[in-house]
Formats: structure tokens, C-alpha cells, sequence
């Protein structure tokens, strides 16, 4: 039906290009408040308890083989003895106006308090993913994953002090904000189908991959806020930039084409005749009940939720636990983790542009199938990634192998966008937001898992050989999940996505059946 639709290219700004940058802020916001306490933690934790020199479970290994890693430690402790009352903090003035004790030298938090911090916004981040697909198509994307985005950001405020008071407050406002933001997922897949025709769709996903450039972003200037100020202005930081975004949210993003106020009529007609096809934008279509049976009982879901949770375990154990592994095996400051740390995610978002812009030429030019495209991009975000985790694990402590390694192999999760993101989509346009939504809920669970994962292997014994095995658990996970979907995977659009128009068809077809038996009965 697309291939026959006359494009809109005369119009000079698509209101889908505006879409796909407002998604793509969207998801940098997203991945901005999950990420904050990974790197402020770094700082948080107690002087005495940072310096690798004087505390027996943190390695020193490393700093023994390389006299810039010696000079970095050396500088490292020089800033952690920095008397902390000279940093400008609004927390500590406020309990120090109310006379509230609190921990002035930082918090002593071992691994596994650490482990239970970092793993908690992925603690119940299932909860409301399915939820969040159905009341996209209910309610709108536009209010879902606005309003999950703008409460998970201004939850970041509260952080801070929650932290000075008790680390449990920390851990149940990052479990809330956990919950809140694990509708927009799901709430966007929705968008997608109501805007985005098939042979776009792949360039349009890659805007999810925003994700990744906000944590490119976000984790130096995470560093240089430490560095400048405190640890607290991080997540202050964060909720202004969430304000800003939702404004503009407000303004510019609508459910759908007919919604649009500015929208150009011809850009309008095409998007309606391209999407008519997968969408069947009917009242009666509208209406009818989800196929649960059928959605629980597709081969092409389970295939997709295999591929998603190896992909997500490695890429949040890269995410969750990357400063951690470079402040306590290399020894790095924060300045120096926030640049490291974002570097792969910034090659992981030029990795899903520009791999979603040349799989979508292929189908386009019809190289490949769909059903290839998909499992060609799987392949690179799964058992590419794995392959380079693998030799990450065997960096022991060259810190330069290291970071090749960890860029590489996040820039090959970049391809998630055009394989079981948008396979997702292939194989129901219409319920994509509630099958993204089932294969969330399962793959929340490396987010929380992963740290407790680490936190058992790293207890007390913060060494390269620890770390190694954290690393082939990944690369084992990301290999194996990858080769299960190159083998099984079929991303064909599923009959119950428009039970409808099967009905058309088979009733053309019946009528067909009786007019060939009428003209051999003469």
C-alpha cells in the first residue's frame, strides 16, 4: 500500500522530523534520571572509604602496573580530602539550619548496599510497563510519557536529602521514580504506529537511541558538576532540564496526524494513505478487545524478549556499573569517569542513526527482506556486543583495551533500534505499545538483577578478576540470546493485528470459492 503512495517531499519541516527530535530529547531525559546516582555515587560514598590506599576491599592492582594511574590516585585523594563544608550545599545547610545529624564525611555504604541503590529503579520497573502500552492507546502518548518523564525528573530533587537522612528513603524514591518512568517505553511504541509508515519506521526508532545520547551527555556533565560544585546539583540539574523538555513536549507533540494543528496537508495525506494499510483506522477497529490469547501465544513475542533481555542485561551492566569498575579497579576521578563512562553511548546513538538510515535503504531498495533487515541488526546488537564484552573481560587492567572494548560493543547495542525494537512494530502496528509492554516487564529484571550480580562477585574484592567474571556472564547472556533470534526470529505482520481485514479477505475468498463451484455445477 506504501510503495503506491505519493511521498511528501516537497515539505520542507516534516512534523514527524520535530516528532523524532522531541523523541529523541525524550529518552535522553528518560535515561538521564536513571543514571544520575550511578556516577554521583562515587562521590557520595565516605572519603576514607574511596581511597583505594587505605581500604583493604578495593584493588590496587592496577595502580602498581602504571605510574599514570599512581599519579591519578595521588591527585584522587588529594581532592577527597577537600574539606566537603567548602562545596556549596543546599541539603547540608538546610540540616544544618534544623539541627539533623547527618553523615558530614560522606556515607559508608559497602557493595551491597551499593548493589541495592544502583539495582533499585529497575526494582519494580515492570509494574506499570504493560499498563503503560494500554493507556498510551487509551489516553495518548503525548500525556503518558510526558508525565512520567516530567515526575521521574522532579523526583530527582528530593534525592539528595532523602539520601543524608537514610539510604532507604534513597532507595524507595528511586523504586517510585522507577515505576513512574517505566510507562514511557511501551506509551511510545504506540506513537510510532499512529506516525510512522514501515519503511520509515526503522530511521523513526532511532530515536529511542536517544537514550544512549543522554547518557553521553549527561555523565560529563554529571562529573563536571561534582568536580564544580556537589553531588547534590546533580539531581537538582536534572529537574530543570526535565521542566525545560516538558514544556516543549507540550507544545509540539500531538497523538496523531489528524490531532496536529500545523501540520501540512500534504504531509497529512500521506501519512494517513501510508498508515492505512497497518493501522485500519476505523471506529469498529478501534473498539475491539485485545487478542491476549493470540499476543501470549506468538512465537515472534518470546523470540523478540529473548533477543531484548540479553541485549539489555550487557548494555545496563555497562550503564549501571561502568563508573563504579573504572573508580575502583582504574582508579579514575569523576571528571575523568563522566567522559569515559559517556563515550560509548554517544557511538551507540551514531550506531542506531546511522545503521537505521542504511537498513531502511535496503528494504526500501528491496536487497533484503524485512524479516533479514531484523535479524541482521539483532545479530550486530547481540552477538556483536557480546563478542567485544568478551574481550573486556580480558582487559585486566589496560585501561586503554578496556575502553575500546566498552565503546565498541555499546555501539553495536546501538542496532537494537532497527531489530527487535522495530520488529516489535512489524509484527502488530496495533498492539506494538502492549507487546513492548510484556517484553519490558521481563527485561526490567537485568536492571535490578545485574547489580546484585555484581555486588556478590565484587564484595570486599574490587579486582580485575572479579570483574571478569561479571563481564562473561554478559557476554555469555548477549551471545547466546543472539544467535536464539538469528535462527528463530520471523518479524511478519501477525493476522490478529487486523482481524477485520482477514474477514474481508476470507469472505472475497468464500465468495470467490461459490462463484467457481456455480460456473462448474453449469
Amino acid at each position: 500500500m506504501a510503495e503506491n503512495v505519493q511521498k511528501d517531499d516537497d515539505v520542507k519541516v516534516k512534523q514527524r522530523t520535530i516528532l523524532w527530535f522531541l523523541v529523541f530529547t525524550g529518552f535522553s531525559i528518560n535515561y538521564m534520571i536513571r543514571i544520575n546516582v550511578n556516577i554521583a555515587l562515587i562521590d557520595m560514598l565516605d572519603t576514607v572509604y574511596r581511597k583505594p590506599s587505605n581500604t583493604p576491599n578495593v584493588s590496587i592492582e592496577c595502580v602498581a602496573t602504571n605510574d599514570v594511574y599512581t599519579n591519578d590516585t595521588e591527585n584522587l585523594n588529594n581532592d577527597l580530602i577537600e574539606n566537603e563544608h567548602t562545596r556549596l550545599s543546599l541539603e547540608r545547610r538546610i540540616l544544618d539550619f534544623l539541627s539533623i545529624d547527618y553523615d558530614r564525611d560522606g556515607f559508608n555504604w559497602n557493595e551491597k548496599i551499593q548493589g541495592q541503590i544502583l539495582g533499585s529503579f529497575f526494582s519494580f520497573h515492570f509494574l506499570l510497563q504493560l499498563p503503560g502500552g494500554i493507556l498510551a492507546a487509551k489516553y495518548g502518548t503525548k500525556l503518558i510519557f510526558g508525565v512520567a518523564n516530567f515526575i521521574g525528573c522532579i523526583l530527582s530533587s528530593f534525592m539528595p536529602i532523602a539520601a543524608y537522612i537514610d539510604y532507604r528513603i534513597l532507595i524507595a524514591l528511586k523504586v517510585l521514580q522507577g515505576i513512574i518512568c517505566s510507562m514511557c517505553w511501551p506509551s511510545m511504541h504506540h506513537l510510532s504506529a499512529q506516525w510512522i509508515p514501515a519503511d520509515e519506521r526503522g530511521r523513526f526508532v532511532s530515536s529511542y537511541l536517544g537514550s544512549s545520547f543522554g547518557v553521553a551527555i549527561f555523565y560529563p556533565i554529571f562529573g563536571f558538576i561534582m568536580k564544580a560544585y556537589s553531588w547534590e546539583y546533580v539531581f537538582h540539574f536534572c529537574s530543570l532540564i526535565g521542566l525545560i523538555w516538558w514544556i516543549s513536549w507540550q507544545y509540539f507533540v500531538y497523538d496523531s496526524p489528524q490531532k496536529h494543528p500545523r501540520i501540512t496537508e500534504s504531509e497529512k495525506k500521506y501519512l494517513l494513505e501510508a498508515l492505512s494499510s497497518s493501522m485500519q483506522l476505523h471506529d469498529q477497529e478501534q473498539k475491539r478487545k485485545i487478542p491476549w490469547t493470540k499476543i501470549l501465544t506468538c512465537s515472534g513475542l518470546w523470540i523478540n524478549t529473548i533477543a531484548q533481555f540479553g541485549g539489555i542485561w550487557g548494555l545496563f551492566t555497562i550503564l549501571t556499573q561502568g563508573p563504579s569498575y573504572f573508580r575502583f579497579v582504574h582508579k579514575w576521578d569523576s571528571t575523568k569517569i563522566g567522559l569515559v563512562s559517556g563515550l560509548p553511548h554517544l557511538f551507540r546513538s551514531f550506531t542506531a542513526i546511522f545503521i537505521g538510515q542504511f537498513l531502511d535503504y535496503l528494504l526500501q531498495k528491496k536487497c533484503l527482506t524485512r524479516n533479514q533487515v531484523r535479524k541482521l541488526a539483532t545479530g550486530i546488537c547481540t552477538i556483536g556486543n557480546g563478542i567485544f564484552v568478551l574481550l573486556l573481560a580480558f582487559s585486566g587492567c589496560n585501561a586503554l583495551f578496556a575502553c575500546i572494548c566498552m565503546i565498541i560493543a555499546t555501539a553495536c547495542h546501538g542496532a537494537v533500534s532497527s531489530g527487535p525494537l522495530a520488529a516489535v512494530i512489524d509484527i502488530s502496528p496495533k498492539y506494538a505499545g502492549v507487546l513492548l509492554g510484556i517484553i519490558n516487564m521481563i527485561c526490567a529484571v537485568p536492571g535490578f538483577v545485574s547489580p546484585i550480580v555484581v555486588s556478590y562477585f565484587t564484595y570486599q574484592n574490587q579486582s580485575t578478576e572479579s570483574w571478569k567474571i561479571v563481564y562473561l556472564i554478559s557476554a555469555f547472556l548477549l551471545i547466546i540470546s543472539g544467535i536464539i533470534y538469528v535462527i528463530f526470529a520471523d518479524s511478519t505482520q501477525r493476522k490478529w493485528n487486523n482481524p477485520i481485514k482477514a474477514k474481508e479477505d476470507c469472505d472475497e475468498n468464500n465468495e470467490e470459492l461459490e462463484s467457481l463451484d456455480k460456473k462448474t455445477q453449469k
